[in-house]
């Protein structure tokens, strides 16, 4: 009688297929992660643009220029003669930007003060600005854009939120 086919797997080639499934599993996290980092940081450093662009065309058109954050987005403001301020619409590089969701950018600072989530951070034509900062945050990492008097504007290292 011919022998039969063992039926199943044996316990060492489940516990190989676990293991593998282990490893690819834990390459998955740690690539995810990092990926998230690096999009806050590229979106820390579009921002970190936008604002060196706001500055220095206020200087080149004399006009007052300012953003402000709210959460889930920034946007861009022309400040009027009549010192009101109006949503600047005729620049893309100064268009509204809608973060990804769970992602926040708020005001932490102007002239060396705690300011308020509505704030309007002003850039002057004279191009004497306050020193300014913004944290721009996912929900593992937070990034902070600061800006100094000479319109000099950097991103800070990143720090976990967690």
């Amino acid at each position: 009688m011919p022998a039969r086919p063992r039926a199943g797997y044996t316990l060492i080639e489940v516990l190989v297929v676990v293991a593998v499934i282990a490893i690819t599993a834990g390459f998955v996290v740690v690539n995810l992660e990092r990926d998230d980092r690096k999009s806050v940081e590229r979106e820390a450093a579009r921002l970190a643009g936008a604002l060196e662009h706001a500055a220095a065309l206020a200087q080149w058109r004399s006009e007052t220029l300012g953003i402000s954050a709210d959460g889930p987005s920034y946007r861009f403001w022309r400040r009027g003669s009549d010192n009101r301020w109006t949503a600047v619409r005729d620049e893309d590089v100064l268009a509204p930007r809608a973060l990804p969701t769970q992602w926040s950018v708020s005001p932490i600072s102007y002239a060396g003060a705690p300011v308020a989530a509505n704030v309007i951070v002003p850039f002057r034509p004279s191009g004497r600005n306050e020193p300014y900062a913004l944290a721009l945050s996912s929900p593992a990492w937070t990034f902070v854009v600061t800006g100094d008097p000479l319109n000099r504007v950097q991103v800070a290292a990143a720090t976990a939120s967690r």
